[in-house]
This record gives structure tokens, C-alpha cells and sequence, in this order.
């Protein structure tokens, strides 16, 4: 209890202006990750264009510190992205083929959660953190907390009673939620939500603190007859 007290002081100072409430519940959930070195979950990720689920995808992702990720996708195939501390690679073995990128440079939608990876500091990513009754919780109970990305902020959060918060015309490029258990500071979901109706959804259950993993878990070895596609180049590449 002392050191989440010490914990919480110190993140509350670190947070940009929020409600008393919010900067609580952001403080639990910096410091129920914050001083593990190894975490796994068990996740769910869904793809929606404007209300409908294109792509449904899950499995167990592996977070250590500092800065590397590793997601096995199980279903509906199986895939490995992976971040090493340097670089970011997507496996599809179905397709024998990697993409490279450096881990600094990519846009992928997991890189949002390499706060789990690294000093889970909501300050370095939030303009603010705010409770929000917009984006209702999916587990009754829990708490949604809104988090306006940096440089971001063009208007304030989108009200539900603004009849253009839907489209998001002239809000924000990315809004995120993050679905908090209030008693334990666990993180339930990740919500981001794009303009144009994109949104991309990760669940998260079977928590794991500190579980024993090799350093040779976050390291991707490409297999023989792989072939391994920089990202830079196939975007160059494309018309």
C-alpha cells in the first residue's frame, strides 16, 4: 500500500489537468504495471468500419521491458508480430513472408500498448485523461477513461449529445479509451477510434505479472525461405 501511495503522488504530479476521479483511477492503472518487468494477457482484437466488425483476431501477447511486445495471433490464423526494442516484425507464415520496420516509425494499431512495455507513463501519450459516460464499459462495473492523444486536441472531447461526434469530422485524427477495473487498476480494453468510422478494439483478460520469459522470446529469427519485406521500401514502391 505504501509504495502504490508513493506511486500514485508521483504520477498525479505528472498528469495534465483532469478530475480528481480520473487522475485516481490513471494512477491505479500506471501503478499496477508499472513495477512489473514481464506481463502477458490473454486478448481479442476487432477491426470495425462504421459499426461492423471486419476482422476478428486473438490470442496471447507478451510485454517486457524496455520497449518490446511480442502478439501470438491463434485465430483465425496464425501470425507473430513482434516488437525486439529495435525494430517491429509481422510474421505470416501463411504467406512466408516478414515485414520489417523500425519500432519508432510504425503506424501499426498495437503500438499504442507499448506504454505496457515501457514506463506506462499516460502522460507522455494523453493530452489529459478524463472519466468519460460516452464510451460506455463493456464489463459493467468497470470505468472508461478518455484519453485525447498529444498534438491531438483540435476540439474539445466529443459530447453525445454532439450531433457531429459521430463522424468526428473536425475532431481529433485518434480518440482512445482505456476500460479500467476501478478495485485492481487492471486494463480491461483499449479503444481507438479513427475518423471515418475506423475503430480498433483490444480485450484483455488473464492478467500475468512478472511471468518468467527469455530474452530469446522477443527476438525474431527469420525462418529459411522467408522472405523479409521492409516497410520503407514497399511504401516507397506503391503508386
Amino acid at each position: 500500500m505504501r509504495r502504490f501511495l508513493a506511486l500514485a503522488s508521483m504520477l498525479l504530479a505528472s498528469l495534465p489537468a483532469s478530475s480528481p476521479e480520473a487522475k485516481s483511477l490513471a494512477a491505479k492503472l500506471e501503478a499496477r504495471y508499472h513495477g512489473n518487468h514481464t506481463l502477458a494477457a490473454t486478448f481479442l482484437e476487432r477491426y470495425s468500419e462504421n459499426g461492423r466488425v471486419v476482422r476478428s483476431e486473438a490470442g496471447v501477447a507478451y510485454f517486457r521491458r524496455p520497449g518490446k511486445m511480442r502478439w501470438e495471433y491463434e485465430t483465425p490464423e496464425k501470425n507473430l508480430f513482434l516488437v525486439d526494442g529495435k525494430n517491429a516484425w509481422f510474421y505470416v507464415p501463411a504467406d512466408h513472408t516478414v515485414t520489417r520496420a523500425p519500432a519508432k516509425q510504425s503506424t501499426d494499431w498495437r503500438t499504442p500498448l507499448a506504454l505496457l512495455a515501457g514506463e506506462m507513463k499516460l502522460s507522455r501519450v494523453c493530452a489529459r485523461v478524463e472519466l468519460t459516460s460516452d464510451e460506455k464499459p463493456v464489463t459493467p462495473g468497470n470505468s472508461v477513461l478518455y484519453c485525447p492523444l498529444r498534438g491531438e486536441e483540435s476540439n474539445p472531447h466529443p459530447s453525445s449529445a454532439d450531433p457531429s461526434a459521430n463522424s468526428q469530422a473536425t475532431g481529433p485524427e485518434q480518440s482512445v479509451y482505456l476500460e479500467v477495473v476501478p478495485a485492481t487498476g487492471e486494463l480491461a480494453r483499449v479503444l481507438v477510434r479513427e475518423k471515418g468510422g475506423i475503430e480498433v478494439e483490444f480485450k484483455f483478460t488473464a492478467w500475468r505479472f512478472d511471468p518468467p520469459l527469455p530474452d530469446s522470446f522477443f527476438r525474431f529469427d527469420v525462418p529459411p525461405g522467408v522472405a523479409i519485406v521492409n516497410a520503407e521500401s514497399a511504401a516507397q514502391s506503391s503508386p
